[in-house]
Protein backbone atom coordinates (compact mmCIF):
# COMPACT_ATOMS: atom_id res chain seq x y z
CA UNK A 1 0.00 0.00 0.00
CA UNK A 2 1.02 3.24 -0.33
CA UNK A 3 0.35 6.94 0.60
CA UNK A 4 -2.82 8.51 -0.60
CA UNK A 5 -0.71 11.66 -2.28
CA UNK A 6 2.03 9.05 -3.71
CA UNK A 7 -0.76 7.33 -5.52
CA UNK A 8 -1.79 10.72 -7.08
CA UNK A 9 1.39 11.49 -8.24
CA UNK A 10 1.08 8.16 -10.02
CA UNK A 11 -1.72 8.78 -11.97
CA UNK A 12 -0.82 12.07 -12.69
CA UNK A 13 3.10 10.43 -14.15
CA UNK A 14 0.83 7.63 -16.02
CA UNK A 15 1.83 4.48 -14.28
CA UNK A 16 -2.01 3.18 -14.82
CA UNK A 17 -2.73 4.54 -18.35
CA UNK A 18 -2.63 1.21 -19.24
CA UNK A 19 -4.89 -0.07 -15.94
CA UNK A 20 -7.42 2.54 -16.52
CA UNK A 21 -7.53 1.09 -20.44
CA UNK A 22 -7.73 -2.25 -19.42
CA UNK A 23 -10.82 -1.39 -17.23
CA UNK A 24 -12.61 0.87 -18.95
CA UNK A 25 -12.45 -0.19 -22.64
CA UNK A 26 -12.48 3.36 -23.80
CA UNK A 27 -8.99 5.04 -24.74
CA UNK A 28 -11.31 8.10 -24.92
CA UNK A 29 -12.52 7.85 -20.94
CA UNK A 30 -8.57 7.70 -20.42
CA UNK A 31 -8.01 11.66 -18.82
CA UNK A 32 -11.73 11.36 -17.41
CA UNK A 33 -11.23 8.47 -15.03
CA UNK A 34 -7.61 9.51 -13.76
CA UNK A 35 -9.16 12.89 -12.97
CA UNK A 36 -11.70 11.34 -11.35
CA UNK A 37 -8.96 9.29 -9.03
CA UNK A 38 -7.05 12.40 -8.35
CA UNK A 39 -10.44 14.12 -7.04
CA UNK A 40 -11.83 10.98 -5.29
CA UNK A 41 -8.00 10.74 -3.39
CA UNK A 42 -7.90 14.24 -2.86
CA UNK A 43 -10.93 13.94 -0.93
CA UNK A 44 -10.30 11.35 1.15
CA UNK A 45 -7.17 13.53 1.92
CA UNK A 46 -9.64 16.06 3.26
CA UNK A 47 -11.23 13.41 5.11
CA UNK A 48 -8.97 11.21 6.62
CA UNK A 49 -5.71 12.78 6.06
CA UNK A 50 -2.70 11.45 3.78
CA UNK A 51 -2.83 7.73 4.72
CA UNK A 52 -1.89 4.39 2.66
CA UNK A 53 -4.75 3.49 1.17
CA UNK A 54 -6.12 0.82 -1.70
CA UNK A 55 -8.56 1.83 -4.28
CA UNK A 56 -11.64 -0.71 -5.50
CA UNK A 57 -14.13 -0.71 -8.84
CA UNK A 58 -17.45 -2.23 -8.77
CA UNK A 59 -19.38 -1.72 -12.16
CA UNK A 60 -22.81 -0.93 -12.87
CA UNK A 61 -25.26 -3.76 -14.85
CA UNK A 62 -27.38 -3.76 -17.82
CA UNK A 63 -29.49 -6.82 -18.27
CA UNK A 64 -28.73 -8.24 -22.29
CA UNK A 65 -31.87 -10.67 -22.76
CA UNK A 66 -33.87 -12.43 -20.18
CA UNK A 67 -36.80 -9.69 -19.26
CA UNK A 68 -38.87 -10.85 -15.97
CA UNK A 69 -37.57 -14.30 -16.54
CA UNK A 70 -35.63 -14.24 -13.22
CA UNK A 71 -38.33 -14.53 -10.68
CA UNK A 72 -39.69 -17.30 -12.48
CA UNK A 73 -36.88 -19.10 -11.69
CA UNK A 74 -35.46 -18.39 -15.45
CA UNK A 75 -32.33 -17.78 -17.08
CA UNK A 76 -30.89 -14.53 -17.80
CA UNK A 77 -27.77 -12.56 -19.44
CA UNK A 78 -26.40 -10.14 -18.07
CA UNK A 79 -23.20 -7.42 -18.62
CA UNK A 80 -20.76 -5.30 -16.38
CA UNK A 81 -20.65 -1.77 -17.67
CA UNK A 82 -17.93 0.62 -17.70
CA UNK A 83 -19.63 2.88 -15.17
CA UNK A 84 -18.71 1.88 -11.84
CA UNK A 85 -18.29 3.45 -8.36
CA UNK A 86 -14.49 3.91 -6.97
CA UNK A 87 -13.62 3.71 -3.16
CA UNK A 88 -10.56 4.81 -1.61
CA UNK A 89 -10.17 3.30 1.64
CA UNK A 90 -7.85 2.58 4.65
CA UNK A 91 -8.45 0.24 7.10
CA UNK A 92 -10.15 1.20 10.57
CA UNK A 93 -9.77 -1.14 13.81
CA UNK A 94 -13.19 -0.61 15.16
CA UNK A 95 -15.72 0.22 12.14
CA UNK A 96 -16.55 1.46 8.49
CA UNK A 97 -17.28 5.43 8.09
CA UNK A 98 -17.70 6.31 4.40
CA UNK A 99 -18.83 9.70 2.44
CA UNK A 100 -20.54 8.71 -0.71
CA UNK A 101 -20.50 11.63 -3.06
CA UNK A 102 -22.49 14.18 -0.59
CA UNK A 103 -23.94 11.60 1.64
CA UNK A 104 -22.51 11.19 4.68
CA UNK A 105 -22.99 7.69 5.87
CA UNK A 106 -23.06 7.19 9.05
CA UNK A 107 -20.16 4.60 10.85
CA UNK A 108 -21.04 0.98 11.74
CA UNK A 109 -18.81 -0.65 14.32
CA UNK A 110 -18.20 -3.97 13.92
CA UNK A 111 -18.74 -5.35 16.92
CA UNK A 112 -22.45 -4.51 16.81
CA UNK A 113 -23.83 -6.36 13.59
CA UNK A 114 -27.45 -6.83 15.26
CA UNK A 115 -30.64 -5.94 12.45
CA UNK A 116 -32.22 -2.56 13.32
CA UNK A 117 -35.69 -1.92 12.01
CA UNK A 118 -34.62 1.70 11.46
CA UNK A 119 -32.08 1.09 9.44
CA UNK A 120 -34.29 -0.13 6.74
CA UNK A 121 -34.04 0.89 3.28
CA UNK A 122 -30.86 2.17 4.27
CA UNK A 123 -27.08 2.29 3.12
CA UNK A 124 -26.20 1.26 6.68
CA UNK A 125 -28.54 -1.40 7.20
CA UNK A 126 -26.64 -2.85 3.56
CA UNK A 127 -23.42 -2.62 5.16
CA UNK A 128 -24.41 -4.25 8.68
CA UNK A 129 -25.71 -7.00 6.82
CA UNK A 130 -22.50 -7.66 4.74
CA UNK A 131 -20.45 -7.54 7.78
CA UNK A 132 -23.27 -10.01 9.73
CA UNK A 133 -23.25 -12.25 7.01
CA UNK A 134 -19.34 -12.15 6.02
CA UNK A 135 -19.18 -13.17 9.79
CA UNK A 136 -21.78 -15.41 9.25
CA UNK A 137 -19.66 -17.70 6.85
CA UNK A 138 -16.58 -17.37 9.07
CA UNK A 139 -14.94 -14.88 7.33
CA UNK A 140 -12.48 -12.44 8.65
CA UNK A 141 -13.97 -8.74 8.97
CA UNK A 142 -13.04 -5.40 10.23
CA UNK A 143 -13.46 -1.87 9.78
CA UNK A 144 -12.27 0.74 7.31
CA UNK A 145 -12.39 4.40 6.27
CA UNK A 146 -13.83 5.69 2.77
CA UNK A 147 -14.72 8.03 0.17
CA UNK A 148 -16.73 6.41 -2.42
CA UNK A 149 -17.93 8.08 -5.86
CA UNK A 150 -20.01 6.67 -8.51
CA UNK A 151 -21.12 7.14 -12.25
CA UNK A 152 -23.76 4.15 -12.34
CA UNK A 153 -26.65 6.40 -13.05
CA UNK A 154 -29.34 5.93 -10.44
CA UNK A 155 -32.66 4.99 -11.96
CA UNK A 156 -31.44 3.75 -15.02
CA UNK A 157 -31.68 0.01 -14.49
CA UNK A 158 -27.97 -0.27 -14.39
CA UNK A 159 -28.01 -1.38 -10.57
CA UNK A 160 -26.40 1.76 -8.31
CA UNK A 161 -28.09 -0.45 -5.07
CA UNK A 162 -26.27 -3.43 -6.04
CA UNK A 163 -23.27 -2.24 -7.12
CA UNK A 164 -22.43 -0.51 -3.59
CA UNK A 165 -23.27 -3.98 -1.90
CA UNK A 166 -20.43 -5.49 -3.86
CA UNK A 167 -18.39 -2.77 -3.15
CA UNK A 168 -18.18 -3.34 0.49
CA UNK A 169 -17.56 -6.94 -0.15
CA UNK A 170 -15.20 -6.51 -2.57
CA UNK A 171 -13.35 -4.12 0.13
CA UNK A 172 -14.09 -7.05 3.03
CA UNK A 173 -12.68 -9.72 1.04
CA UNK A 174 -9.54 -7.65 -0.49
CA UNK A 175 -8.80 -5.66 3.17
CA UNK A 176 -9.35 -9.04 5.42
CA UNK A 177 -9.69 -11.78 3.17
CA UNK A 178 -6.98 -11.42 0.89
CA UNK A 179 -9.65 -11.52 -2.22
CA UNK A 180 -10.47 -15.22 -1.58
CA UNK A 181 -14.00 -14.54 -1.12
CA UNK A 182 -15.63 -15.92 -4.42
CA UNK A 183 -17.65 -13.04 -6.70
CA UNK A 184 -20.81 -15.30 -6.53
CA UNK A 185 -20.34 -15.41 -2.61
CA UNK A 186 -19.98 -11.42 -2.51
CA UNK A 187 -23.24 -11.19 -4.72
CA UNK A 188 -25.20 -13.79 -2.52
CA UNK A 189 -23.82 -11.73 0.67
CA UNK A 190 -25.21 -8.80 -0.78
CA UNK A 191 -28.32 -10.52 -1.84
CA UNK A 192 -28.92 -11.48 1.64
CA UNK A 193 -28.31 -7.95 3.14
CA UNK A 194 -30.80 -6.76 0.81
CA UNK A 195 -33.42 -9.20 1.90
CA UNK A 196 -32.91 -9.08 5.50
CA UNK A 197 -31.13 -5.80 6.53
CA UNK A 198 -32.20 -3.72 3.88
CA UNK A 199 -35.40 -5.37 3.65
CA UNK A 200 -36.42 -5.37 -0.04
CA UNK A 201 -36.83 -8.68 -1.44
CA UNK A 202 -34.86 -8.93 -4.93
CA UNK A 203 -33.19 -11.54 -6.89
CA UNK A 204 -29.58 -12.14 -7.55
CA UNK A 205 -29.05 -11.12 -10.94
CA UNK A 206 -27.90 -7.44 -10.12
CA UNK A 207 -25.11 -8.41 -7.67
CA UNK A 208 -24.03 -11.38 -9.64
CA UNK A 209 -23.60 -9.12 -12.34
CA UNK A 210 -21.60 -6.46 -10.82
CA UNK A 211 -19.66 -9.07 -8.79
CA UNK A 212 -18.98 -11.38 -11.63
CA UNK A 213 -17.86 -8.97 -14.04
CA UNK A 214 -17.98 -9.56 -18.59
CA UNK A 215 -21.21 -10.86 -19.96
CA UNK A 216 -22.71 -13.85 -17.53
CA UNK A 217 -25.30 -16.13 -17.82
CA UNK A 218 -27.24 -17.16 -14.65
CA UNK A 219 -29.76 -20.33 -14.22
CA UNK A 220 -32.15 -19.30 -11.62
CA UNK A 221 -34.05 -23.11 -11.78
CA UNK A 222 -32.35 -23.38 -8.01
CA UNK A 223 -32.44 -20.24 -6.33
CA UNK A 224 -30.67 -20.48 -3.65
CA UNK A 225 -27.89 -21.98 -5.26
CA UNK A 226 -27.96 -20.62 -9.57
CA UNK A 227 -25.67 -21.58 -11.93
CA UNK A 228 -23.20 -18.59 -13.22
CA UNK A 229 -21.31 -18.86 -16.22
CA UNK A 230 -19.28 -16.08 -17.45
CA UNK A 231 -19.42 -15.90 -20.86
CA UNK A 232 -15.62 -15.27 -22.06
CA UNK A 233 -15.79 -13.08 -24.81
CA UNK A 234 -13.71 -10.72 -26.56
CA UNK A 235 -16.42 -7.64 -26.79
CA UNK A 236 -14.38 -4.91 -28.35
CA UNK A 237 -13.53 -6.91 -31.19
CA UNK A 238 -17.27 -7.22 -32.21
CA UNK A 239 -16.72 -3.01 -32.53
CA UNK A 240 -20.38 -2.31 -30.23
CA UNK A 241 -21.15 0.16 -28.05
CA UNK A 242 -24.15 -0.37 -25.72
CA UNK A 243 -26.29 2.37 -25.48
CA UNK A 244 -28.45 3.29 -22.49
CA UNK A 245 -31.02 6.07 -23.29
CA UNK A 246 -33.11 7.63 -20.44
CA UNK A 247 -36.80 8.40 -21.88
CA UNK A 248 -37.23 10.93 -18.57
CA UNK A 249 -40.87 9.17 -18.04
CA UNK A 250 -41.58 8.50 -14.18
CA UNK A 251 -41.62 5.38 -12.15
CA UNK A 252 -43.81 6.43 -10.28
CA UNK A 253 -47.43 5.30 -9.84
CA UNK A 254 -46.16 1.98 -11.67
CA UNK A 255 -45.75 -0.34 -8.58
CA UNK A 256 -49.40 -2.34 -9.80
CA UNK A 257 -47.82 -2.38 -13.40
CA UNK A 258 -44.70 -4.21 -12.37
CA UNK A 259 -46.09 -6.72 -9.81
CA UNK A 260 -48.83 -7.46 -12.14
CA UNK A 261 -46.10 -9.28 -14.63
CA UNK A 262 -45.38 -11.76 -11.53
CA UNK A 263 -48.79 -12.06 -9.78
CA UNK A 264 -50.58 -12.70 -13.46
CA UNK A 265 -47.51 -15.51 -14.04
CA UNK A 266 -48.38 -16.88 -10.67
CA UNK A 267 -52.02 -17.56 -11.43
CA UNK A 268 -50.44 -19.82 -14.52
CA UNK A 269 -48.09 -21.49 -12.60
CA UNK A 270 -50.61 -22.62 -9.72
CA UNK A 271 -52.80 -23.85 -12.57
CA UNK A 272 -50.53 -26.22 -12.99
CA UNK A 273 -49.74 -26.97 -9.18
CA UNK A 274 -46.17 -24.81 -9.64
CA UNK A 275 -44.67 -22.02 -7.86
CA UNK A 276 -42.35 -21.10 -11.11
CA UNK A 277 -43.11 -21.47 -14.41
CA UNK A 278 -39.59 -22.64 -15.13
CA UNK A 279 -41.24 -26.16 -13.55
CA UNK A 280 -44.29 -25.99 -15.88
CA UNK A 281 -44.32 -28.24 -18.81
CA UNK A 282 -44.30 -26.01 -21.91
CA UNK A 283 -46.03 -28.54 -23.80
CA UNK A 284 -48.56 -29.44 -21.46
CA UNK A 285 -49.33 -25.20 -21.21
CA UNK A 286 -49.98 -25.39 -25.16
CA UNK A 287 -52.12 -28.50 -24.52
CA UNK A 288 -54.48 -26.82 -22.03
CA UNK A 289 -54.30 -23.18 -23.26
CA UNK A 290 -58.35 -22.86 -23.71
CA UNK A 291 -58.48 -23.88 -19.85
CA UNK A 292 -55.83 -21.68 -19.08
CA UNK A 293 -57.36 -18.61 -20.74
CA UNK A 294 -60.67 -19.02 -18.72
CA UNK A 295 -58.80 -19.74 -15.32
CA UNK A 296 -56.51 -16.71 -15.68
CA UNK A 297 -57.12 -13.90 -18.47
CA UNK A 298 -55.11 -13.67 -21.80
CA UNK A 299 -52.62 -10.91 -20.71
CA UNK A 300 -51.14 -13.71 -18.55
CA UNK A 301 -51.16 -16.51 -21.18
CA UNK A 302 -49.18 -14.14 -23.68
CA UNK A 303 -46.86 -13.30 -20.36
CA UNK A 304 -45.98 -16.90 -19.80
CA UNK A 305 -45.78 -17.65 -23.68
CA UNK A 306 -42.73 -14.81 -23.33
CA UNK A 307 -40.89 -16.48 -20.26
CA UNK A 308 -41.43 -19.76 -22.29
CA UNK A 309 -39.65 -18.05 -25.11
CA UNK A 310 -37.59 -15.86 -23.56
CA UNK A 311 -35.57 -18.54 -21.37
CA UNK A 312 -34.55 -20.34 -24.78
CA UNK A 313 -33.50 -16.76 -26.68
CA UNK A 314 -31.06 -16.37 -23.35
CA UNK A 315 -29.59 -19.83 -24.06
CA UNK A 316 -29.38 -18.54 -27.76
CA UNK A 317 -27.58 -15.77 -26.96
CA UNK A 318 -25.15 -17.51 -24.83
CA UNK A 319 -24.73 -20.03 -27.72
CA UNK A 320 -23.87 -17.08 -30.44
CA UNK A 321 -21.56 -15.24 -28.52
CA UNK A 322 -19.66 -18.11 -27.45
CA UNK A 323 -19.55 -18.82 -30.91
CA UNK A 324 -18.14 -15.18 -31.77
CA UNK A 325 -21.63 -15.18 -34.20
CA UNK A 326 -22.89 -11.06 -33.06
CA UNK A 327 -25.32 -10.88 -35.80
CA UNK A 328 -26.68 -14.07 -34.48
CA UNK A 329 -26.48 -12.15 -31.09
CA UNK A 330 -28.66 -9.11 -32.54
CA UNK A 331 -30.84 -10.47 -33.95
CA UNK A 332 -32.14 -12.54 -30.65
CA UNK A 333 -31.92 -9.37 -28.51
CA UNK A 334 -34.26 -7.64 -31.15
CA UNK A 335 -36.84 -10.42 -31.39
CA UNK A 336 -36.20 -10.62 -27.00
CA UNK A 337 -37.46 -6.57 -27.24
CA UNK A 338 -40.28 -7.61 -29.70
CA UNK A 339 -41.44 -9.88 -27.39
CA UNK A 340 -41.37 -7.84 -24.50
CA UNK A 341 -43.46 -5.22 -26.34
CA UNK A 342 -46.09 -7.68 -28.01
CA UNK A 343 -46.51 -10.61 -24.97
CA UNK A 344 -45.07 -9.56 -21.98
CA UNK A 345 -46.30 -5.96 -22.44
CA UNK A 346 -44.29 -4.12 -20.24
CA UNK A 347 -43.52 -0.90 -22.44
CA UNK A 348 -46.11 1.43 -20.99
CA UNK A 349 -48.72 1.67 -18.64
CA UNK A 350 -52.48 0.77 -19.15
CA UNK A 351 -53.74 3.21 -16.37
CA UNK A 352 -51.38 5.58 -18.56
CA UNK A 353 -51.94 5.24 -22.06
CA UNK A 354 -51.13 8.31 -23.09
CA UNK A 355 -48.02 8.32 -21.82
CA UNK A 356 -45.56 6.05 -23.94
CA UNK A 357 -41.86 7.48 -23.90
CA UNK A 358 -40.42 3.91 -23.85
CA UNK A 359 -42.39 2.60 -27.35
CA UNK A 360 -41.74 5.67 -28.87
CA UNK A 361 -37.97 5.76 -28.08
CA UNK A 362 -38.06 2.27 -29.17
CA UNK A 363 -39.84 3.06 -32.39
CA UNK A 364 -37.21 6.34 -32.88
CA UNK A 365 -34.55 4.05 -32.83
CA UNK A 366 -35.29 1.45 -35.05
CA UNK A 367 -35.85 3.92 -38.00
CA UNK A 368 -32.30 5.58 -36.17
CA UNK A 369 -30.69 3.02 -36.61
CA UNK A 370 -31.77 0.56 -39.71
CA UNK A 371 -29.16 -1.68 -40.09
CA UNK A 372 -26.66 0.24 -37.92
CA UNK A 373 -28.12 -1.86 -34.42
CA UNK A 374 -30.96 -3.35 -32.51
CA UNK A 375 -32.97 -2.12 -29.14
CA UNK A 376 -35.25 -2.94 -26.65
CA UNK A 377 -36.55 -2.02 -23.58
CA UNK A 378 -34.36 -2.43 -20.73
CA UNK A 379 -34.79 -3.91 -17.07
CA UNK A 380 -38.24 -3.30 -15.40
CA UNK A 381 -39.88 -1.40 -18.19
CA UNK A 382 -42.83 0.73 -18.53
CA UNK A 383 -40.61 3.80 -18.00
CA UNK A 384 -37.03 4.46 -17.45
CA UNK A 385 -34.23 3.10 -20.36
CA UNK A 386 -33.82 1.15 -23.38
CA UNK A 387 -31.23 0.19 -24.51
CA UNK A 388 -28.95 -0.39 -27.83
CA UNK A 389 -26.28 -2.27 -29.15
CA UNK A 390 -24.72 0.08 -32.09
CA UNK A 391 -21.98 0.10 -34.25
CA UNK A 392 -18.96 2.17 -32.91
CA UNK A 393 -19.04 4.23 -36.26
CA UNK A 394 -22.18 4.97 -35.98
CA UNK A 395 -23.03 5.66 -32.35
CA UNK A 396 -22.71 9.13 -32.29
CA UNK A 397 -25.19 9.30 -35.13
CA UNK A 398 -27.72 7.66 -33.48
CA UNK A 399 -26.75 9.31 -30.06
CA UNK A 400 -27.51 12.98 -31.56
CA UNK A 401 -30.13 11.59 -33.47
CA UNK A 402 -32.14 10.46 -29.87
CA UNK A 403 -31.31 12.73 -28.12
CA UNK A 404 -32.98 15.53 -30.33
CA UNK A 405 -35.93 13.55 -28.84
CA UNK A 406 -35.27 12.75 -25.28
CA UNK A 407 -32.64 16.18 -24.30
CA UNK A 408 -28.86 16.39 -24.54
CA UNK A 409 -27.51 14.08 -22.04
CA UNK A 410 -29.86 11.34 -22.49
CA UNK A 411 -28.19 8.90 -24.49
CA UNK A 412 -25.03 6.89 -22.46
CA UNK A 413 -22.54 5.39 -24.39
CA UNK A 414 -20.81 2.38 -22.66
CA UNK A 415 -18.84 -0.49 -22.94
CA UNK A 416 -18.93 -4.31 -21.51
CA UNK A 417 -16.21 -4.28 -18.97
CA UNK A 418 -14.89 -7.91 -18.38
CA UNK A 419 -13.76 -7.20 -14.43
CA UNK A 420 -16.37 -7.09 -11.73
CA UNK A 421 -15.38 -6.06 -8.42
CA UNK A 422 -12.13 -5.58 -8.32
CA UNK A 423 -8.90 -4.11 -6.43
CA UNK A 424 -7.58 -1.52 -8.74
CA UNK A 425 -4.73 0.02 -6.91
CA UNK A 426 -3.02 -1.27 -3.84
Amino acid sequence: MKKASLIIQDIQNNVYNDTFLDIYVDQEQLEHQKSRYVQAIEKFIDLYGDQEVSIYSTPGRSEVCGNHTDHQHGEVLAAAINLDIIAVVAKDDTKIKILSDDYDIEAIHIDDLTLRENEKESSEGLIRGILARFQQLQYKIGGFVGYMTSDVLQGSGLSSSAAFEVMIGTILSGMYNDMKVDPVTIAKIGQYSENVYFGKPCGLMDQCACSVGSLIHIDFKDNENPIVEKINVDFPRFHHSLCIVDVHASHADLTEDYASIPEELKEVDHFFHQEYLRDVDEKEFYEHLTEVREAVNDRAVLRAIHVFKENKRVQQAVQSLKQEDFDTFKTIVKASGESSFKYLQNIYSNHYVGQQAVSLALALSEDLLGAHGVCRVHGGGFAGTIQAFVEDDYVEAYKQGIEKYFGEGSCHILKIRKYGGMKVID
